[in-house]
């Protein structure tokens, strides 16, 4: 047993001999961290950045689409619910991201396009992440390249396309929401490869799990930000769905929402609920019924009269000054009955302002705005000739039945006037100074039926407060909210997104609507923003060498494809099985992705713009160089056929920097050009370039 002991310590001691050796070896030598940084990614992704970031800030005025989305995001900035047509929230709420970081408050009156900034509006951080978006599709492109099996030429000349590319580079370096979605199409796609590729290698390795999830969340992120990244979603599905056909034959493996605002809100709109009403229009502004102390002017600025009455308008955010009590016009309680009495079809109410207490009123005088329409006021008593008509018949558009009653958010509902049988109405147009820049409010006589008539309940509480002062508080108090009628997270989800899918949009002209065969010749363009004083301006238009030598390299892979698909059928093999795999899965993607976000089109009944087009564009780029390395290292037969088809691919890439460069101004709006050089850059009959006549 001793001996034993003294056996182990004797080999205890020569291991800490050996392991202080090595400490001290170890101490002598120098720490070193090896890192692999492929530069081309780098110098990619810092060219990306510089393109897109260049004076983000300029113009410092609304352009184009920001006008819309801008509205959106000062919603979300004042924490107010809104639900609108254009479809699922995700792109919104990164947009309004931006504006967090920037401080923005939300104070600003989105209502034209070309209207400057406020010194409030944080313009670099609201365009910020679209552009970061669009500078890291560049590296993006390279990397899917090089997934797909093709050389570091074809993947660098995929990123350079898509870094010049003027088209991309206008979307991105606005407030818009087409960068974010082409983003998100490209990461699916490069996850998915990473997957598949790790696939063959380390299946259900780390890296294989993580490919997978990020595959997923690409995908889900790209169908919340526009419903169109559905198809990039199917794309991916079906060829995920082949390779796992495959693998089964290898035997050689073993939408805040709607739900939340009117929960615990009681359904039928009953005489004496407190309610708020919103137009279901929604067009320009999302605005709600709204009155305050102010009166009309006595005399507009041309001239005209007014009834001097108190201003009634349609404000676009959330405010105490939306809520109207429904009155009975037999009674003189302004509290709901127990048991409560609901409104129904065809019932004449009254609209009390809740924190004036004065009625609806309408009468033969002309709208400020709208001199064919009649002015509508919340009614003064002057002690004049000019009596009060104050009783509203109610005409619910969407009943079942004629006994129909008034339901929260369902009833679609138009206010008949009695006396005049004026229909109350969104007029569209901003008020002066005087009116707040807030949207006008008539009545119209006409007969037709349009939703700027109809309205509907999105909040509503039953009164119980007599006392003005004690309803005044009831009004500033939230709507209660019944636990018993909590829905679930699925549930909430399942209606807002049925309400945004089958929200309905006017069929209207647009000036600048294109239509899907326009897009591919570059017949269109939109032009975004017109400076003031000077010819500075941008447009949305394409580089014209890149649009057409894409749609020529989907031509002639189409051909090409189907060429050797016949040949193979004979047993004839022009290529190796990993190089025909290769040129099979590329096509897949990239034809199959532009195939897939450009064809629906043709069956969209909705207005379409140039824009649209733009992320079946980066999939024929990604292609457009898979196709030209191809053709080099395959179709051509000898090292000097190889030679003048890189010089020629060389100078067809000159001659799209080229055409990159000369419409630089158009793509960033920094240069006043003449009315010469203006007209030198209208290559097409159908380009619209403004041009100013001094």
């Amino acid at each position: 047993m001793g001996s034993r002991s003294a056996g182990l310590k004797e080999t205890l001691c020569v291991l800490r001999s050996l392991l202080f050796c090595k400490m001290l070896r170890f101490l002598k030598r120098p720490l070193v961290v090896t890192a692999h940084i492929n530069l081309n990614l780098v110098a990619l992704t810092g060219l990306g950045l510089l393109t897109r970031l260049w004076q983000l800030s300029y113009p410092r005025a609304v352009v184009f689409d920001e006008v819309y989305y801008g509205q959106y995001i000062s919603f979300y900035m004042k924490r107010i619910f809104f639900l609108d047509d254009s479809g699922p929230p995700f792109g919104h709420m990164l947009l309004a991201l931006g504006g967090y970081l920037g401080g923005f408050d939300g104070n600003f009156l989105w209502n034209r396009i070309g209207a400057e900034y406020s010194s409030n509006v944080p313009v670099w951080s609201l365009r910020l992440l679209p552009a970061l978006a669009g500078a890291l599709s560049v590296p993006m492109s390279y990397q899917i390249v090089l997934e797909l099996h093709f050389s570091h030429c074809a993947a660098m000349g995929a990123a350079l396309l898509m870094l010049i590319e003027n088209a991309l580079i206008t979307q991105s370096r606005l407030m818009l929401l087409e960068s974010l979605l082409i983003f998100f199409n490209l990461s699916a796609v490069l996850s998915y490869l990473k997957f598949f590729n790790s696939q063959k290698h380390s299946p259900f390795s780390p890296n294989w799990w993580l490919w997978l999830m990020l595959t997923g969340v690409s995908c889900s992120c790209a169908i919340g930000i526009k419903y169109m990244g559905i198809f990039t979603y199917l794309l991916v599905l079906s060829i995920a769905a082949v390779h796992a056909w495959n693998l089964i034959g290898d035997q050689t493996l073993s939408h805040g929402g709607l739900a939340r605002i009117t929960q615990g809100q009681p359904l039928e709109v009953a005489f004496g609920s407190q309610v708020t009403l919103r137009n279901v229009f929604g067009k320009p502004l999302p605005c709600w019924l709204h009155s305050h102390k102010n009166t009309y002017p006595m005399i507009y600025e041309n001239g005209r009269g007014s009834s001097h009455q108190q201003q009634v308008t349609c404000y676009p955010f959330k405010d105490i000054n939306n809520w109207w009590i429904i009155k009975d016009p037999g009674r003189h309680q302004l509290v709901v009955n127990n048991p409560p009495r609901p409104v129904r079809h065809g019932d004449i109410v009254q609209l009390v302002h809740g924190m004036t207490t004065r009625l609806l009123n309408t009468h033969d005088v002309a709208a400020p705005l709208s001199p064919h329409s009649q002015e509508v006021s919340c009614y003064i008593d002057y002690n004049i000739s000019m009596p009060a008509q104050n009783l509203w018949r109610l005409d619910i558009v969407n009943r079942e039945s004629s006994r129909d009653t008034w339901k929260t958010i369902l009833s679609e509902v138009r206010f008949m006037h009695v006396n005049t049988s004026a229909i109350l109405k969104l007029s569209g147009a901003h008020l002066p100074d005087w009116g707040f820049r807030q949207l006008e409010v008539v009545g119209e006589k006409s007969r037709g039926h349009h939703e700027s008539m109809v309205w509907n309940v999105e909040e509503h509480r039953y009164g119980t407060s007599q006392e003005q002062k004690e309803r005044e508080l009831e009004l500033h108090s939230p709507t209660q909210v019944d636990i018993n009628r909590n829905l679930s997270f699925m549930a909430r989800f399942s209606e807002l997104q049925w309400k945004m899918l089958t929200l309905k949009n006017e069929d209207s002209e647009h000036k600048y609507s294109s239509t899907p065969l326009e897009w591919v010749t570059l017949d269109t363009n939109i032009a975004y923003w017109l400076h003031p004083r000077t010819s500075a301006q941008i447009h949305l238009l394409g580089n014209i060498v890149i649009w057409a030598s894409a749609s020529l390299a989907t031509v002639a892979y189409t051909l090409l494809f189907f060429w050797y698909l016949l040949r193979r059928r004979r047993s004839i093999c022009d290529l190796p099985e990993d190089t025909w795999s290769h040129w099979v899965l590329a096509g897949a993607l990239c034809t199959g992705g532009w195939a897939l976000n450009y064809l629906p089109f043709f069956l969209m009944e909705r207005i379409l713009f140039l824009y649209h087009y733009l992320p079946a564009l980066t999939f024929q780029i990604l292609l457009l160089p898979i196709v030209l390395q191809h053709v080099s290292d395959h179709l051509c037969r000898s090292q000097l056929q190889r030679n003048v088809f890189s010089a020629l691919v060389v100078a067809w890439y000159s001659s799209a920097c080229h055409v990159s460069n000369m419409l630089r101004p158009l793509t960033y709006g920094d240069t006043s050009l003449s009315p010469g050089e203006l007209r030198a850059l209208r290559w097409k009959d159908t380009w619209d370039i403004l041009i100013r006549k001094y």
